[in-house]
């Protein structure tokens, strides 16, 4: 059975990654990519709530949703790194997607194949909309990497600069495989160059240890919360 803090981790990360995501809104480079950003954003918006009202549930301490999500400093946030990191230009953001969704995708089919019912309803849930983001991110790293010169250079760097974030999801599971088999061949039809392994591979987000940009990612998120406490609307 999946614990407290595991549930706890995965609805930290679809909440830091709706967040992320939601910067998007009115920024994007088209209408219809903006409404598809903000949709992503509402998808990962919804699986935290699931995800962190079962935490909640589990640890017994009487903590709701808000609780989890409002009054916790950074290091009692379990999310990865990568889902916290900032957006960069959309090279960043599409690589970002790409390979968290990929992640988050074969998770939730492990939960919604579970023994525990509750997860697997929200396993169930959660799949069929990270499929949709995965299918997404990987059409714009084909269009991307694939187009000009320059989105060729740009989807590249994004790449090279996004790699090294995902070792961490797999320090305590045996996915990998499996998500390299779906993000390599993303990466070679885009005619991008997977990196090579064994370098830098930054950690911690799953202890409680991460980067200066969480902190200031939940000063605009829990602003409105702290400053009206016990209000209701």
């Amino acid at each position: 059975m999946t614990g407290f803090e595991e549930v706890l981790a995965l609805g930290d990360d679809a909440l830091i990654a709706a967040q992320r995501l939601a910067q998007w809104s009115a920024r994007a480079h088209e209408m219809e990519e903006d409404v598809a950003l903000s949709n992503i954003a509402l998808d990962q918006l919804g699986a935290a709530r699931l995800l962190l009202t079962y935490a909640g549930e589990l640890e017994g301490a009487g903590r709701d949703e808000d609780a989890l999500a409002y009054l916790r400093e950074d290091r009692e946030f379990r999310n990865l790194l990568l889902a916290e990191l900032p957006n960069g230009d959309f090279a960043v953001t599409i690589a970002k997607l790409l390979f968290l969704s990929a992640y988050q995708r074969d998770r939730y089919r492990q939960l919604a194949g579970g023994s525990d019912e509750q997860l697997a309803g929200i396993g169930g849930k959660a799949v069929k909309e990270s499929t949709y983001h995965l299918e997404h991110a990987a059409l714009w790293t084909l269009r991307l990497g694939d187009g000009t010169d320059e989105s060729h250079a740009r989807m590249q760097s994004a790449v090279d600069e996004i790699w090294p974030y995902t070792y961490e999801p797999f320090e305590d599971n045996d996915l990998r495989p499996g998500w390299l088999a779906t993000v390599e061949p993303v990466l070679a039809e885009a005619t991008l160059t997977r990196p090579a392994d064994g370098g830098w591979a930054p950690g911690g987000g799953r202890a409680g240890r991460h980067t200066e940009h969480l902190s200031y990612l939940l000063a605009e998120l829990q602003v409105l919360h702290r400053a009206h406490a016990g209000a209701s609307w």
